[in-house]
């Protein structure tokens, strides 16, 4: 586990940051936003538990845990020792709880506008944000190998969100776009 004595320590005042291995790069650099984006959409599904359901909650408090994991990953440079990876089977965790709760919902005819309740709208920012992370993550595995199984974890965690959303919004309804609508 991690220890945490001291908050501040003044080492990233001049814009640089320590990397899980103790080197140092600055605050711009791409591995940092692409962990700083998969920490920027844990932030908005910690929001989103405040409004969804339990059933909802439960997977996404599973779904923070594997972000973080995510996270440990991508601090560490490609050649040196990682400490934390993200394992298959949360793939595999996502992909049975997408199936679980899609085979509730109606099937779409339309693309739905990212709203609704409370919850769904924080699941769509969520989507919205783990898609942005994807994004980075991409853009770092030019420069460095990334762990595939982070691109693929990323890709179906924003369908999970999408679902989440869809069934949030299950008592109201979908919010469907409506092309040239006046």
């Amino acid at each position: 586990m991690v220890k945490l004595d001291k908050i501040y320590t003044r080492g990233g005042d001049k814009g640089l940051t320590s990397l899980g291995d103790g080197s140092r790069v600055k605050k711009s650099d791409t591995r940092i936003r692409a962990y700083g984006d998969i920490d920027e959409a844990n932030s908005c599904i910690g929001v989103s538990m405040v409004f969804s359901s339990k059933e909802i909650t439960l997977v996404l408090r599973s779904i923070q845990n594997d972000l973080f994991d995510i996270g440990a990953d991508l601090c560490f440079p490609e050649n040196s020792k990682k400490h934390v990876t993200l394992s298959k089977k949360r793939i595999e965790f996502l992909e049975a709880e997408i199936d679980k709760i899609n085979k509730d919902l109606s099937t779409l005819k339309s693309f739905i506008l990212p709203s609704g309740s409370k919850s769904s709208s924080f699941l769509h920012l969520a989507r919205s944000l783990i898609r942005r992370a994807e994004r980075s993550i991409v853009e770092l595995d030019k420069k460095e190998k990334v762990n595939s199984d982070i691109l693929k974890y990323t890709n179906r965690l924003s369908d999970f969100l999408f679902v989440a959303a869809r069934f949030e919004n299950k008592k109201d309804g979908d919010i469907l776009w409506i092309p040239n609508k006046e």
